[in-house]
Formats: C-alpha cells, sequence, structure tokens
C-alpha cells in the first residue's frame, strides 16, 4: 500500500468526518485523488465503516452494561476458533469478538440494558454453545478512554508551578 493510501486511512481513523477537501489538502493530493483512494478502499473493505464515539453516559435512559466476557472454548477440527466465534459475533448483544493469547481463547464485548439482561446472555445463549467450556464476566464500571478517545477530562491545574 502506498504512502498517500496509509496517511489517509491513518487521517480518517481519528476523525471520519473530515472533509475531503482538508484531507486532500493534508495529503497534498487533489481532491478528486482523495475521493478515488477512499471509494477504492471502501471498495477493497479496508475502510470497513465510518463510527462515532458517543459519551452514553451523558444521555439519559440509555447508559446501558457493557460487559467483556472471556471464553475458553474447544477449536473444532479443520476451522479451528472461526465457527465458533461467527456463532457468537452473530449475537445482536454482541458489539465485538476477539481471538486472545493467554488463560482464554476469546474476548467477547457485549452491551445490554441492566447486568441481568447481560448474565441472561451468558446463560442463556454464550454458555450453553456445544464448543464454550467456560466464561469469565467483566463488567465495565466506567470508561476513560476508547478508541483513542479521552472521555471526562478534568479541567486543567490553573496553579503555578513552584520548585525549589
Amino acid at each position: 500500500m502506498d504512502e498517500k493510501r496509509i496517511e489517509i486511512l491513518q487521517i480518517i481513523e481519528s476523525n471520519g468526518r473530515i472533509p475531503v477537501a482538508t484531507l486532500a489538502k493534508m495529503v497534498d493530493i487533489s481532491e478528486e485523488q482523495t475521493e478515488a483512494i477512499l471509494k477504492q478502499l471502501e471498495e477493497e473493505k479496508v475502510i470497513l465503516s465510518y463510527s462515532a464515539v458517543i459519551d452514553w453516559s451523558k444521555v439519559q435512559k440509555r447508559e446501558g452494561v457493557t460487559a467483556v466476557i472471556d471464553v475458553k472454548v474447544t477449536p473444532q477440527r479443520g476451522v479451528g476458533f472461526d465457527q465458533v466465534a461467527e456463532r457468537i459475533y452473530r449475537f445482536p448483544e454482541v458489539k465485538a469478538v476477539y481471538l486472545m493469547s493467554g488463560a482464554y481463547d476469546l474476548s467477547v464485548v457485549i452491551e445490554g440494558n441492566t447486568m441481568q439482561e447481560t448474565s441472561r446472555f451468558v446463560s442463556d445463549k454464550l454458555s450453553t454453545i456445544d464448543s464454550v467450556i467456560s466464561t469469565t464476566t467483566h463488567f465495565q464500571l466506567k470508561k476513560y478512554k476508547h478508541d483513542g478517545v479521552v472521555f471526562e477530562q478534568g479541567e486543567e491545574d490553573r496553579r503555578i508551578v513552584v520548585t525549589p
């Protein structure tokens, strides 16, 4: 992949709403070339989607519950972990699934309205999959940083620094 494509990807990864004209100036190519590169990257499935980072704690009645579930599974012959991961990521509650190294095989991120709803997902849906051996659920208590965006930055300390 050439330098301009990588540079464009790095910029839009941190700001997916950047105007094409601004993006073109930043990478020093024409708007037409920039649009063509973006279109090609989308067609090649390098750019999968454009999304916003939302602080749901600031939206009334929308905070919900996020859980990270460590899942130990028995890999299946010929497909390894892929088939189990696909079965898990098809559930609408599942926001992300990752193959991991270490004590657990898969890390599953889910979102629900309540802790009870989340626990029902684990007991009724996830744990009942044949290949799932065990699960460990971790509930997210507070979000400090997500996708490179810091949440609730405190005010700067405006005191004068005095050193001996």
